[in-house]
């Protein structure tokens, strides 16, 4: 259906436009009703809820590009909606009422895999879990891994850049992803699906949708890399006394391991504690208490018993430097599994805890002992009982700083604290020269941070790259810059 501009009221959200838009997808692919649009309303935390009247969920690219068509004729704003696991706010419509959902949910197809060249072509609501099958099914290994991966969506893994386990290794989305296609706030498509690894041509466009969390434009296809699937993995959990520990038992993996090396996470015993109390199956692969753990993960290219012989030579250095105090190594494929299960299911095991004020900051590699320090004496001083539960990536310097409310507290006056607790932490990240944002994007939650942080050219800068892109002001308004 096509409406002439003056058909169309831009005050009000009009029984006709709705229709409109509902004629594009078809009704059976558009939800009206206030029970069926409920799911699609706030983020996993709760922390903000939105309204809406309608949710999209366009079958293909020519049906993003009609709605984004009429969006921008009529001046109606547009947030797009991926895996809905995001958790700063920027999948979730504001409160007016005025915003229309668009799902990428029924555009989930793997267009094509070409293990020659090592790509694979994907729509943008492919569910990443279905995109690392397609390329196991290929002897292939599509790297990114993330506790939602089961839910989560490949347009909103690269429209916040996501990390994951394997950052270390391979990369985040950025480095994951070759080419784009993206649909514009005016309808237009463009069809950056370059397979090139070497492409000097120019501006990359890639990279300004990439992370733009949905501010710029619908991504509704990628190119993906994949990598030759390693031939030998192995596993270990080890006890430490500090991070100063774990950070010399990372440079030594690094040198004695070099790029074998995929992963290197750091937990506290606090998080052990949450994780093998409120998660069913887990249990500490250990029988005595340590401060601190790391969990080290090998994948080589030849054999499995390379890879055995490496984490066994690495732990063994590391026990004769007084670095690690005990250790296991898995012993089978389960096991591996099961000591990544466990540091996965950190951040949910901390839920049952209480309220839970988070973090996900980055800083340089080598002064997180100093930031974990700094940051727990800084949040004491505000809270002397909260209770601080920072593990990450130590590999690739992302620390998810989360703070769970003291025993006995009100959760609700504890919430409250959030941005009081979000300026201690964030004021210590920037004094050890980080990031208040690693992986899971700006949205709402840090958005008037981010620009109040930022060199204000840097901020300029973006809203400059806004205007040029989305004039009109209509997609994903409220995140990532104000």
């Amino acid at each position: 259906m096509t409406l002439a501009k003056t058909d169309i009221k831009t005050d009000t959200m009009t029984a006709e436009l709705l229709q409109a838009f509902i004629d594009i997808v078809g009704a059976g692919n558009a939800l009206t009703s206030a029970e069926d649009i409920r799911p699609y309303l706030t983020e996993n935390r709760g922390l903000y809820h939105g309204v809406s009247a309608l949710v999209l969920k366009p079958g293909t690219t020519a049906e993003v590009s009609s709605i984004m068509a009429l969006a921008s004729q009529s001046g109606t704003p547009i947030v797009p909606v991926s895996g809905r696991t995001g958790l700063v706010g920027g999948q979730v419509p504001r409160e007016g009422g005025q915003d229309i959902l668009l799902s990428l949910e029924r555009m989930n197809r793997i267009r094509e895999v070409d293990p020659v060249a090592d790509v694979m072509v994907v729509d943008g609501g492919a569910i990443l879990a279905e995109v690392q099958k397609a390329a196991e099914a290929h002897d292939r290994l599509f790297p990114l891994s993330l506790g939602s991966e089961g839910s989560c969506r490949i347009g909103g893994n690269l429209a916040t850049n996501a990390g994951g386990t394997a950052v270390l290794a391979y990369g985040n989305m950025r480095q994951l992803c070759l080419g784009l296609e993206v649909v514009l706030p005016t309808g237009e498509i463009w069809d950056g699906l370059r397979r090139l690894k070497k492409d000097n041509s120019g501006y990359d466009l890639r990279d300004l949708f990439i992370g733009a969390e949905g501010t710029l434009g619908v991504i509704t296809g990628a190119v993906l890399k994949m990598v030759p699937r390693p031939r030998g993995r192995q596993v270990a959990y080890a006890g430490l006394a500090s991070p100063e520990a774990a950070l010399h038992l990372f440079e030594t993996a690094s040198q004695r391991c070099g790029s074998a090396l995929t992963g290197f996470e750091l937990m506290p015993r606090i998080g052990i504690e949450f994780t093998t109390k409120h998660i069913p199956g887990v249990r500490d692969p250990l029988n005595s208490i340590h401060p601190w753990y790391a969990l080290i993960d090998i994948s080589t290219s030849d054999s499995a018993e390379t890879a055995e012989t490496m984490m066994q030579d690495l732990l063994a250095d590391a026990f004769e430097a007084g670095l690690v105090a005990d250790a296991a190594i898995a012993s089978s494929i389960a096991q591996q599994d099961a000591f990544w299960h466990l540091r996965e299911s950190m951040s949910e095991a901390q839920r049952p805890e209480g309220g839970s004020i988070k973090h996900d900051v980055s800083v340089p590699i080598s002064r997180i002992p100093a930031f974990l320090a700094d940051a727990d004496l800084a949040v004491h001083a505000l809270m002397p009982d909260a209770r601080i539960c920072a593990f990450g990536h130590l590999g690739d310097g992302n620390i998810h700083y989360n703070i769970s409310q003291p025993v006995g507290a009100d959760k609700a006056a504890f919430i409250a604290r959030w941005r009081d607790m979000n300026a201690v932490v964030h004021a210590v990240v920037h004094q050890h020269g980080g990031s208040i944002s690693a992986e899971h994007g700006v949205g709402q939650l840090k958005r008037d941070e981010l620009s109040a942080s930022r060199p204000a050219i840097e901020t300029e800068l973006m809203r400059r790259i806004k205007q040029a892109f989305d004039p009109a002001g209509i997609m994903n308004p409220g995140k990532v810059i104000s």
